[in-house]
């Protein structure tokens, strides 16, 4: 299927994506560089979880959760713990590294799935990838991940907010 779908809780959940991923791509190199964002890093984590929360409108005939469905329930653990260790924890100390860690990997999670997405609905990427594998897809998937494992690291190392 290479068509894209026009229907309202198709573009929301689109929407509601874009703004999740553009958002993470503000908060993420930021924190490879030492430096927090706060309004960027709460439109990160709503939109994020929205995405998840409105993945899951999306029924399946069979009754069973989707492997994206799957995703989301992963990126809503993921999102809590990173909520919490931002506004509870206030990402000092301990939850420093649990923040960078946890919100990089739903970040991840994001475009993991936008790049499923967009293998299987742009004509020329599904044309690389008629099967949605094979090497272009593996390596394109591989490529944002390597990218997303250094930024974590990258953050890890160099976010350390001082305590107050």
């Amino acid at each position: 299927m290479t068509h894209l779908a026009m229907d309202p809780l198709t573009l929301g959940h689109v929407a509601i994506t874009l703004i999740a991923i553009f958002s993470g791509l503000m908060v993420i190199p930021a924190l490879t560089r030492g430096h927090d964002h706060p309004a960027w890093t709460g439109i990160f984590l709503l939109f994020s979880v929205l995405t998840s929360a409105t993945g899951f409108l999306f029924l399946n005939a069979t009754g069973k959760p989707t492997p994206a469905q799957i995703v989301g329930g992963i990126s809503f653990a993921l999102l809590a713990l990173a909520g919490a260790a931002y506004y509870l924890g206030k990402a000092r100390g301990f939850w420093a590294p649990v923040y960078v860690v946890t919100a990089t990997i739903a970040l991840y999670l994001n475009v993991f799935v936008l790049v499923i997405q967009l293998f299987l609905k742009v004509p020329l990427l599904h044309s690389l990838a008629p099967t949605g594998g094979g090497p272009v897809f593996g390596t394109v998937q591989g490529l944002v991940l390597l990218i997303f494992a250094v930024a974590g690291w990258r953050g890890v190392r160099n976010f350390h907010p001082l305590a107050d």
